[in-house]
């Protein structure tokens, strides 16, 4: 794509403009967007209105924008991610109603753990994730699932970054974190009580493809102090069962 003056190329400002929208920054005007991306206010506003005739964005009757239907549509079509979903949910569900708490799904995605899915009971206890929300490697238990399976490479640049403080709990120590990646690679699953918040403890398993590889983690989020045996066993099961359902999708 054609740079501007200021060097950035047009697929660039299109991904700060979309970058700008959070779960909790759904609506925006136009003018906010070009502030956050850094935009001159013409250049935002001449980009906003492309994306809106495109369906990418859209505008309400007060001119604030929101992410458009289209680009959901558009996320999703041939997505290994919607179809990694589809396998995960029958089994996700599954562990739900007998664990009764909150069941996670999350993919390595730019050396965060990126949450696909999550279902939950009304009576489930806390929880800071959220469907297409994002969290340190290091500070979850799906996280550090997808983190002790990951390549050397990704290892050695998160343990060489200073591990940020979540909860009272969470692993900021190198070596300890080190440690720990060799435990759940040991051991098949982690648990991580008070990593994300003192009064939950997150356990987690690894999710494979039919050819092995570790695609994704199965979590469940309990409270601090519950048993952790049968959300084991509930995720293990499921961990498997999927794997199953995408190499029966392959054939």
């Amino acid at each position: 794509m054609a740079n501007s003056s200021s060097g950035d190329s047009v697929t660039e400002r299109i991904v700060r403009i979309l970058e700008t929208f959070s779960a909790e920054r759904t609506v925006q005007t136009a003018a906010e967007i070009g502030r956050r991306a850094s935009l001159p206010s013409s250049t935002a506003h001449r980009q906003v209105d492309a994306l809106v005739e495109a369906g990418l964005l859209e505008r309400d009757d007060e001119h604030r924008v929101r992410i458009g239907m289209r680009l959901w549509e558009l996320a999703l079509r041939g997505s290994a991610a919607l179809r990694l979903r589809q396998a995960a949910m029958p089994f996700m569900e599954q562990v739900q109603s007998v664990i009764r708490e909150h069941t996670q799904l999350a993919v390595l995605e730019q050396d965060e753990a990126l949450f696909l899915e999550r279902l939950s009971s009304p009576d489930s206890g806390a929880n800071i994730t959220r469907i297409a929300g994002r969290l340190p490697l290091h500070a979850s238990s799906s996280g550090l699932v997808l983190l002790a399976y990951a390549s050397t490479a990704l290892q050695d640049r998160v343990l060489a970054e200073p591990l940020v403080r979540i909860a009272a709990d969470t692993i900021t120590d190198a070596a300890i974190l080190r440690r720990t990646l060799t435990d759940v690679r040991r051991l098949g699953h982690v648990v991580a009580p008070g990593s994300i918040e003192a009064v939950s403890t997150g356990v987690a398993v690894p999710v494979r493809d039919g050819a092995g590889t570790v695609i994704a983690a199965l979590s469940v989020v309990l409270p601090r102090d519950a048993p952790t045996s049968a959300a084991l066993e509930q995720l293990t099961a499921a961990a498997a069962g999927i794997r199953a359902a995408l190499s029966a999708d392959r054939r």
